[in-house]
């Protein structure tokens, strides 16, 4: 009995140095694995050095402490960290490790950038955690040129070749430092950074609960800080694989689109610039970005900015200017919008109820903000068919170097939008007392050629007041009219097979005063007037044709207005004043008898339409034959008579 005991306790002794001797020789082959990786990068130039190595072996956790890398490329960020534990450490193939955690405390890194501009950055993150990781055994030493963007490849790549369910990190502290006096000094402070399911360049979900910062405010004047946060940040299936493709200059043939991000959004945004200056946004979004390779060139942009921070030249910023709206061409987002907007300032505070962007326009809504006279108030603006690349390229075409734009630069906008809308305005009047309300004003155009459009449509309705020290208001002001509302519908277009030319309709209702209609026609209108040459304009407009003209007038309160005012002119009677009214139109009408029959008929109809209010006017000229719009105009300044006389003139009134 006592020689099996003491065999037991040998053979437990034996196993015992058995077990023991294995975990010192698998704490060995980790510590010469850990080794051998440090070596390699340190076999790239650079420096890597690191503290002690375990590795637990039953439940396979390995754990490094004092990490130090400093790659021999400058551009690339030098890494500290405390302490790095790995469980469920594995192998699958020499060229990739996994591990079911990983947790890592203490991490800094530091980046420092000196291409155009010098800036330093420096990243602390207390610790990082990540579930079911892969990712490669030993990093990417290929060579790098030395720009940000080539440094930012290499990034993306090596985020590419990882895995993880989770990644979490709790607190992440960002100091930029780019220099005295330039932009972007600052300090920022994300909190619970995590994504979820990130695979080879993608990631399905990622978050930030909070985002703070205060930036120093470059001069001129006095020193400032610029505090800011950002909260509930979310990203949603991000894909790194075009943004890889467009940064790589070796690839620029992609002229597909591919997006990078289904949805972006934040909960709230504020802006603090200083005492009584605040921006607050209540969350945004933007859906579907994406990007074509083969326009979205950055480092082409990169390339033109000037060294050093320096302001660019006019040359230089017509330059970016361009490049940037080719890059336009290659972004695209689904749609967009911003939040309720509220910004206070010493002169008071201004609220925007929403952005809206989508491939067809941009829209300001429920806009409420103060002016010296009182508060402005916008239902809506609206920019029909937007497109940024377009307007920054029609922005670079008027930066020509010591030249002012030149009219057909100018009228270049006209090829950028196809149209605007105001709508719900009521804005103060030279006081707060006074408003002009506008109910809709919106401008369509189209058809161009060239620049000018040979197709327009404007459309508005809007109430204003009089303005007593207007001449042209006062007589209105006296009969008691403080308010005039106005409502225009003007069309206009050009056909170019035909030639001809249509102002219809024209109506405009001033309220309580009268209803105006007018239709014209021009023939024969040649393409070449429609140019920003004054020459060649008006050497082709000499071809025009004057064609039918039609006018409608409805009387509701402009004809007892005439004879007021008659009225008080003469010192007469109403009832005399519009008598005499009459006679006086009958007399002219009598002058004309004798040389134009249908004009001595039509002074007959008015003088009927001023003897009886609330009636309607109808008027219409038709040419007796061809009519040079260019002669008629000359006829017009000296012999009204004879210009009328080419015309046939049928008139007529009615209730």
């Amino acid at each position: 009995m006592k020689r099996i005991l003491i065999g037991l306790i040998v053979a437990a002794a034996l196993g015992a140095g058995g077990w023991f001797s294995f975990n010192l020789y698998v704490q060995h082959r980790a510590t010469s694995e850990v080794e051998a990786a440090f070596e390699r990068m340190r076999s790239g130039g650079g420096k890597a050095s690191h503290g002690k190595v375990s590795f637990e072996f039953t439940t396979r956790t390995l754990t490094i402490e004092d990490i130090a890398i400093e790659p021999a490329q400058p551009q690339l960020a030098n890494v500290r960290v405390a302490k790095v534990t790995a469980v469920g450490v594995r192998q699958p193939d020499e060229a990739r490790f996994s591990a079911d955690t990983i947790e890592a405390s203490g991490v800094e890194v530091a980046f420092a950038a000196n291409e155009r501009m010098k800036l330093k950055a420096t990243y602390k993150m207390p610790q990082i955690s990540a579930r079911d990781f892969s990712g490669p055994t030993r990093a990417d030493t290929t060579p790098l040129s030395g720009s940000i963007i080539d440094m930012y490849r290499f990034m993306l790549a090596q985020y590419a070749s990882v895995s993880a369910t989770s990644i979490t990190v709790p607190t992440l502290a960002v100091n930029v430092d780019a220099g005295s006096g330039n932009p972007g000094s600052g300090d920022y402070v994300y909190s619970g950074l995590s994504a979820e399911n990130v695979k080879r360049g993608q990631i399905e979900a990622a978050k930030t609960e909070r985002v703070t910062f205060t930036l120093d405010m470059p001069p001129p004047g006095k020193p400032a800080k610029m505090t800011g946060e950002l909260s509930g940040l979310a990203i949603s299936d991000f894909d790194a694989t075009a943004v890889r493709i467009a940064l790589d200059q070796q690839e620029p043939s992609d002229d597909n689109f591919h997006r990078i991000y289904r949805r972006i959004s934040a909960n709230s945004y504020a802006v603090t610039m200083g005492p009584g200056s605040r921006i607050q946004i209540d969350g945004f979004s933007l859906d579907d970005i994406a990007i074509r390779p083969s326009k979205f060139r950055l480092a082409e942009i990169i390339a033109l900015m000037p060294a050093d921070g320096a302001i660019p030249t006019p040359a230089q910023s017509r330059d970016i200017l361009a490049k940037v709206a080719e890059s336009f061409e290659g972004f695209q987002i689904g749609k967009a919008e911003i939040g309720k907007q509220t910004v206070e300032t010493p002169q008071g505070t201004g609220r925007l109820n929403a952005i809206k962007y989508d491939p067809d326009r941009i829209a300001l809504e429920g806009l409420d903000m103060p002016l010296p006279q009182g508060q402005l108030k916008m239902e809506r603006f609206a920019l029909k068919s937007f497109r940024a690349a377009n307007l920054m390229r029609w922005a670079a075409s008027l930066s020509t170097p010591g030249q002012p734009p030149s009219p057909d630069q100018m009228l270049g906008l006209f090829r950028v939008l196809e149209g605007a809308e105001i709508k719900g305005v009521v804005a103060p009047y030279k006081s707060a007392r006074q408003f002009v309300t506008i109910d809709t004003l919106s401008l369509n155009w189209g058809q161009l050629v060239g620049s000018i459009p040979s197709k327009a449509n404007l459309v508005v309705k809007m109430v204003a007041p009089t303005d007593p020290a207007s001449p042209v208001h006062r007589p209105l002001i006296m009969a008691g009219v403080d308010k005039l509302a106005i409502d225009l519908d003007l069309g206009a277009a050009w056909t170019e097979s035909s030639g001809a030319f249509a102002l219809a309709p024209a109506t405009i209702d001033l309220g309580n005063l009268a209803k105006a209609q007018a239709r014209f026609a021009l023939a024969n209108v040649p393409r070449g007037v429609f140019t920003t040459d004054p020459a060649q304009a008006m050497s082709d407009a000499g071809r025009i044709e004057a064609g039918a003209i039609e006018l409608s007038l409805r009387d509701s309160g402009a004809v007892d207005l005439v004879v007021a005012q008659f009225s008080r002119m003469q010192n007469v009677s109403r009832d005399a004043a519009r008598g005499a009214l009459v006679e006086m139109i009958r007399a002219q009408g009598e002058k004309l008898a004798a040389s134009n029959r249908d004009a001595k008929t039509a002074a007959d109809v008015l003088a009927d339409f001023v003897s009886t209010s609330g009636q309607t006017l109808s008027l219409k000229l038709t040419p007796r034959g061809k009519v040079p719009v260019a002669q008629l105009m000359d006829v017009m300044k000296s012999e009204p008579t004879l210009a009328l006389g080419q015309f046939r003139i049928e008139a007529s009134t009615g209730l």
